[in-house]
């Protein structure tokens, strides 16, 4: 399965603990190299070793988009990595975008891309089996990883798994 990345859904992910979940479901993964910039693998922030051993491991790989019209006219709406991802994921014909912010969802979804986020690899990972507490995975989110979830879709979420 083919898969682009952004920063926030990879680094919240890494900051509580759960990079892996990216790895078991997804296994390789692509990131452009705006997203390895905001990773800052050289310094000493939370999530940046998982994401740092996932680099050199090679599961977490750069490619570069080529499409830098797309990437500008994406860049009207969205931050440098994610115009990035969903150009790279355009690209490679990518089964699945993983993106968390709103608006860069919407703009991959306008471009015919599939979307899912870190609260869609929690909840996945949960249906496999892999989480002991769906709703503590997401309180670890909100409270270490500064991930912001409306009560609405929490409570949507967390009746899925009932």
């Amino acid at each position: 399965m083919s898969t682009v990345r952004n920063t926030s859904p990879l680094l919240n992910l890494a900051i509580i603990g759960r990079l892996e979940q990216v790895r078991s479901q997804f296994g390789r993964v692509s990131v452009p190299p705006a997203v390895v910039e905001e990773f800052h693998l050289g310094e000493n922030r939370p999530g940046s070793a998982p994401l740092r051993r996932a680099v050199e491991e090679e599961w977490i790989v750069t490619e570069g988009p080529s499409d830098d019209a797309l990437i500008c006219t994406l860049r009207q709406d969205l931050d440098e990595g994610e115009s990035e991802a969903i150009a790279l994921a355009v690209e490679q014909k990518a089964d699945r975008v993983l993106l968390d912010e709103r608006e860069g969802r919407r703009n991959a979804r306008n471009v015919g891309l599939h979307v899912t986020g870190a609260l869609g690899i929690l909840l996945r990972a949960d249906e496999e089996g892999e989480l002991s507490s769906l709703s503590r995975a997401i309180d670890q989110l909100e409270e270490e990883a500064g991930f912001w979830i409306g009560p609405d879709l929490r409570e949507q979420i967390l009746r899925k798994t009932d």
